[in-house]
This record gives C-alpha cells, sequence and structure tokens, in this order.
C-alpha cells in the first residue's frame, strides 16, 4: 500500500528535509517515526528538497508499507510520535504509481520579508529584515517580466544538480500588509518547477529592484545573463513551501 502524507514543519531546527550524515533532517525525523509505526525501516520520498531553515505548510510525501493500518489513520499515528516542530496534516492511500516528485504539476512557495525601524521578535523567526522600505509597484512590474518560460541558470546557486535550467513561471505575486510597527512583504511564486535557491534568488532581486536597482540586470539575467548580474540569495528562514499540486490530489479533497 502506498501512503501519500501533507506535511508541515517548522524548519528551523533542521538541516532541511533531506537525509544527511549526523543532522537533523525533516526525512530522518518521519523515517524514524514511520519505523516505529510499521515496525520495519521504512523509506520516505518527498517532493522537493527544502534547505536548512526552510519551512513548509504543504510539504507531500509517499511511503509504501503492508500495515494493516488505515491509511487515514497514519496521520494520528505519525503525530503521537513526531516532535512539535512538524506534523502530518493529512494521510491518505495513493495509486502504486503515485509519486509525490514526479507527478507534481506546480509548486508554491512564498518568501517573507518586513520592514521595521528595529527587530520585530514575533517575525524574525519567519521572515527576513529588509533595510529600506521597497516599492511593491516597482516590485510588481519586475515580477511580472519572470513569468512564462525562461532559462533560470542566473537564478541558481552552486551546488544545484538540475539537468535542464529551462523552468515555467506560472505567476510571481507581490503583496504587501501593515503589521504593529511594521510592513510585511511577500513573494508568492507558482511553477512546475524551481531550481536551487531559485525563489530566495529571485526574492533578492525583487526586493533590490523594489528599493531603486534598475531591471536591467533582471532582464539581462533573463535573457541568458550570468549569476553575477543578480542581488544576494535571500535567507532560508523567510521562505515556505506553501503547496504542492496534481492532475488527482491522493487526498480525494477537490485539489488539483
Amino acid at each position: 500500500m502506498r501512503i501519500a502524507m501533507r506535511v508541515s514543519y517548522d524548519g528551523t531546527a533542521f538541516s532541511g528535509w533531506q537525509n544527511q550524515p549526523r543532522c537533523r533532517t525533516v526525512q530522518g525525523v518521519l523515517e524514524e517515526a514511520a519505523a516505529k509505526i510499521c515496525g520495519a525501516p521504512v523509506g520516505i520520498t518527498g517532493s522537493g528538497r527544502t534547505d536548512a531553515g526552510v519551512h513548509a505548510a504543504g510539504q507531500v510525501c509517499h511511503f509504501d508499507t503492508e500495515v494493516a493500518i488505515p491509511a487515514p489513520r497514519f496521520r494520528e499515528c505519525f503525530n503521537r510520535i513526531l516532535p512539535s516542530d512538524v506534523r502530518v496534516l493529512e494521510s491518505a492511500e495513493a495509486p502504486p504509481d503515485f509519486d509525490c516528485s514526479r507527478s507534481a504539476k506546480r509548486k508554491t512557495y512564498r518568501y517573507a520579508a518586513y520592514y521595521a525601524e528595529t527587530e520585530l521578535p514575533l517575525l524574525e523567526r519567519y521572515a527576513a529584515r529588509l533595510g529600506f522600505r521597497p516599492s511593491v509597484e516597482r516590485m510588481r512590474r519586475a515580477a511580472a517580466l519572470c513569468e512564462g518560460t525562461h532559462d533560470f541558470a542566473a537564478f541558481r546557486a552552486t551546488g544545484g544538480s538540475a539537468k535542464t535550467t529551462v523552468r515555467t513561471i506560472e505567476s510571481v505575486l507581490v503583496t504587501e500588509r501593515s503589521v504593529s510597527d511594521g510592513t510585511v512583504y511577500e513573494v508568492t511564486v507558482c511553477g512546475n518547477g524551481f531550481l536551487y535557491n531559485m525563489v530566495r534568488i529571485l526574492a533578492g532581486e525583487l526586493f533590490a529592484i523594489g528599493c531603486g536597482k534598475e531591471e536591467t540586470a533582471l532582464i539581462a539575467a533573463l535573457n541568458g545573463g550570468g549569476r553575477e548580474l543578480l542581488g544576494k540569495t535571500m535567507p532560508a528562514k523567510g521562505l515556505t513551501m506553501i503547496e504542492v499540486k496534481y492532475q488527482k490530489s491522493p487526498f480525494g479533497d477537490g485539489r488539483e
């Protein structure tokens, strides 16, 4: 039986999703729990590899087991064992050929940053603080340039292993909202796939443009330019994997 799960986690104390020697990872914690539940080692596959410090509201993963537990009950079984910074939100039986990574049609990530005169403790864990107040209108104009199919090679950090750097971005939305003593800015990106650190680099460039940088470097980067054209990679803590969509959701709730 193949089990699909939708998982949420606070990435602050994790060294990312993927198993690493002597490191606390989300995959490792889930596999430890699965081994206790199933009575044998279980390999868990994730829909994507989030980096150290990156959070998830809707990571999807799957594993195979012959344990006679109704699929929806795995959520409860896992949550009794898991530490407080990771939770299974849903569990369901998936078709044998379902692959949470290869079957994914699009993914959505959100980068959060804020502007305030001083650090705000209630935001610091999940958002990066900006040194200047950005123009949302400038950011939105630049964001529109990133939509569509492009070669995003300039938006990839060293260490990525993707075979191709061409990706299709369906939407890049820039929003702002006022909070006590500051303003929160969010860049939400939806696409068919992402390169290593791509969203953090893209967000960094949009914030730089919002603070006065010209769009020419962004345009050049989208037309085959190098990584040196773009601004800094934003800190991991501001990034959250929001959701993964499929042609047919394994959770049977009407979502794609």
